[in-house]
C-alpha cells in the first residue's frame, strides 16, 4: 500500500515537472510568434506606406501599374516567406511543449 501511494506520488510530481517545462516552452515559443508577427505588421505597413508615397507622386497611368505591380508581387514573396517561417515557429511550439510529456504515459503503465 505504501509502495503504491509512493508511486502515485511519484507520478504526480513527475507530471507537475512536466507541466511547468512545457508551460515554460509555451511561453518561450509564443513570444517568438508574437514577435515575428510585430515584425511582419510593422514591414507590411512600412511597405504599404512607401509604394502609397510613390503612388501618389505618379505622372503616368504606366508607372503607376508599375508601383503596384512591383508591390503586389513583394508583398506575395513576403507573405509566403512569413507563412513558412510562421509554420516553422509553430511547429517548434508543439514540439517543444509536448516534449516534456514524452515518457510519462510509459512510466505510469
Amino acid at each position: 500500500m505504501l509502495q503504491s501511494f509512493t508511486q502515485i506520488q511519484k507520478f504526480g510530481q513527475d507530471n507537475l515537472d512536466a507541466t511547468v517545462k512545457a508551460l515554460g516552452a509555451f511561453s518561450s515559443n509564443s513570444q517568438a510568434i508574437a514577435s515575428e508577427t510585430a515584425d511582419y505588421a510593422r514591414k507590411s505597413f512600412e511597405q504599404t506606406s512607401a509604394t502609397v508615397e510613390k503612388l501618389l507622386g505618379v505622372q503616368t497611368l504606366d508607372k503607376a501599374v508599375e508601383i503596384q505591380t512591383a508591390f503586389v508581387k513583394g508583398a506575395y514573396d513576403s507573405l509566403v516567406s512569413q507563412t513558412a517561417k510562421m509554420g516553422t515557429l509553430y511547429s517548434a511550439l508543439a514540439t517543444e511543449t509536448m516534449k516534456p510529456f514524452e515518457g510519462l504515459l510509459s512510466k505510469a503503465a
